[in-house]
């Protein structure tokens, strides 16, 4: 459960400082629902860039966002789909597109689930507490980005062999950058780092999202309603939603499939993961080029028991795919495959994870042999906006990539791929899985073997339990918004 207890003396505070920074805090029912959100904040943001440090911007944590960088407003779920010319399968493969998020990622949605409950309950006070945000990539850029909205200090952790990108931007948004030693998949080093932070510093506040349960629930809500939304758009008659295949980082946003199993209870989650680092294929380790996913532990807001199968991707076929999306002569190549020249242009949508969230797509969907009244959702988590030092890194290495490097992608790293490394999960295999947990968070993070045992043996209260708490939450902040009196003026 997420700690709604109320801290009155330090609520005071928070209320003064929202009220001389002019913030205002969105509800969950208004990331879903932007309608909801009154005209006269739509008029603010009329003016306002989509990364802009503007509290209004708290008001684009939203799918719903116009794929506009400045002056946006509201529109319907951004997503694609991906033709078949280039999945090599019938089925229907659709992912939400997550660029259109201030910050260019999702992950934006889910820092503000961790920080904003304990914010409007005063259990966290910005005027003399610093927010810690460890992470390897967009969720650390995404907290200091929502707590430079809210008016909090922030500081963020990473490993030091994330993209450059990552850091670039952060020194300039958060107030304390710290690297780690490692890169995609050393999380160990990130939490000894937070710990020692705890012990060394005043006055600092850990979000660790992969056991802050407001990660979990602003995809529950917010992803989940945005993915039935695009299922209402596009399903037909005849047509069958078959599951959401996503890879497993904080693995906050497989949250959304317990919403959609509520409404399609057949509907499967899978779960992916690189091949170098197999965890929850085989309680494996190592390094990989996968960045935002895949990180030797099981997150402890992670559903196992309603998991439903294991994928591992190799990050050589996301590796080569995001050179061959992103090369002139590559998309050149797609285009003489059959590929529309139009979604060719949407290919920059794609980050390296939601590369690697397709290709887990394509092997679900080869797997089961769907058809093209088979529908599968995905995300993209971020786009290649941010990894274009990734992209010279690759240039230097060939600088010569060729027609024939490109075909070698698309039959061997595309087409090619199949339906090794794969697991349908019974309920031993998922009881594996969940007890893995226990080594990272019972022995190491000084969590409690009791809850441990609820998730799995009392799993739908458990978690039936936290789902509730959204609808008490927007109370709060609506409670919240009142004492600050700055929405009088809308």
């Amino acid at each position: 459960m997420i700690d709604l207890s109320i801290n009155k003396e330090q609520l005071e505070r928070t209320i003064r400082r929202a009220r001389e920074k002019n913030i205002i805090i969105p509800t969950f029912a208004q990331m879903k629902n932007p309608e909801l959100i009154p005209e006269a904040i739509k008029e603010k943001l009329k003016g306002i860039s989509l990364w802009d440090i503007n509290p209004y911007n708290l008001f684009r944590i939203s799918w719903k966002n116009e794929p506009k960088e400045k002056g946006g407003l509201y529109q319907g779920v951004n997503f694609i789909e991906i033709p078949s010319q280039l999945s090599g399968t019938r089925a229907r493969i659709i992912a939400l597109v997550g660029k259109w998020f201030p910050t260019g990622s999702h992950k934006v949605g889910a820092t503000f689930g961790c920080l904003v409950p304990r914010l409007v309950t005063g259990q966290f006070d910005p005027t003399t507490e610093k927010a810690v945000w460890p992470s390897t990539g967009n969720y650390c850029r995404g907290g200091a980005y929502v707590a430079d909205l809210l008016s909090c200090e922030s500081i963020a952790i990473l490993p030091e062999g994330m993209s450059q990108e990552r850091f670039d931007w952060l020194s300039r948004v958060a107030g304390e950058v710290i690297g780690t030693p490692g890169s995609e998949s050393n999380v160990k080093e990130i939490f000894d780092k937070s710990w020692e932070l705890k012990r060394n510093r005043e006055n600092v506040v850990v979000f660790n999202q992969f056991d802050e349960f407001g990660n979990h629930l602003f995809h529950y809500e917010v992803t989940g309603k945005a993915m039935e939304e695009v299922l209402q758009q596009v399903i037909g008659l005849g047509d069958k939603y078959r599951g959401v295949v996503l890879t497993s980082g904080s693995s906050g946003t497989m949250g959304c499939a317990d919403y959609l199993k509520e409404l399609y209870p057949d509907s499967k989650l899978v779960a992916g993961e690189a091949l170098q680092c197999p965890t929850l294929l085989m309680n494996g380790f190592g390094a990989h080029r996968i960045e935002g996913i895949g990180d030797k532990h099981i997150p402890w807001i992670h559903n196992v028991k309603n998991t439903d199968m294991v994928i591992a991707v190799d990050d050589e076929d996301t590796m080569s795919l995001l050179r061959l999306f992103n090369e002139p002569i590559g998309r050149e190549y797609l285009i003489e495959q059959g590929v529309q020249e139009s979604f060719v242009e949407n290919l920059p949508l794609l980050g390296i994870s939601g590369i690697a969230n397709i290709i887990g797509a394509i092997k679900f969907a080869k797997y089961y042999e769907l058809d093209r009244n088979d529908i599968i959702l995905t995300v993209l988590t971020d786009s290649m906006e941010l990894y274009q030092s990734r992209l010279a890194e690759m240039r230097k290495e060939n600088p010569n990539y060729s027609k024939i490097d490109a075909a070698t992608a698309y039959y061997q790293h595309l087409r090619g791929l199949s339906t090794d490394y794969m697991e349908e999960l019974n309920y031993l295999s998922k009881k594996r899985i969940h007890n893995l947990k226990y080594y990272t968070w019972v022995e190491q993070q000084e969590k409690d073997l009791e809850e441990l045992n609820r998730q799995w043996y009392d799993d739908k209260n458990y978690w039936r339990d936290i789902h509730k708490q959204a609808s008490q939450i927007d109370r709060i902040i609506d409670s919240f918004n009142q004492k600050t009196g700055l929405l009088e003026r809308f």
